[in-house]
């Protein structure tokens, strides 16, 4: 079982920045990937950055060069940068972990608000 717990959601103005964060415990050594998505009212869940393979980065073309995904040292707490947000970046942001063993684990979400 892997637990995880985020963290830095607000409500920031367009243009503005915030720093999620997500750390993961329980049998954190069986994890193999870490990433972020998102959902917005009346949307899907869709992806927004990730690891994989090692340090592979990935990130939603909507995101691209505005936020920055990175993690500590001990590959269990990986941060989402965002920066330029815009009104269409609300959400709630979810964190996923993937596990070597087929299984995922998500977080309860933090609700991120780009307004005026």
């Amino acid at each position: 079982q892997v637990q995880l717990q985020e963290s830095g959601g607000g409500l920031v103005q367009p243009g503005g920045s915030l720093r999620l964060s997500c750390t993961a415990s329980g049998s954190t050594e069986y994890m193999n990937t870490m990433s972020w998505y998102r959902q917005a009212p009346g949307k899907e869940r869709e992806f927004v950055a990730g690891f994989s393979g090692g340090n592979n980065r990935k990130y939603a073309d909507s995101v691209e060069g505005r936020f920055t995904i990175s993690r500590d040292r001990a590959r269990t707490t990986v941060y989402l940068q965002m920066g330029s947000l815009k009104p269409e970046d609300t959400a709630v942001y979810y964190c996923k972990v993937g596990t070597v063993y087929g299984r995922d684990y998500w977080g309860k979400g933090t609700l991120v608000t780009v307004s005026p």
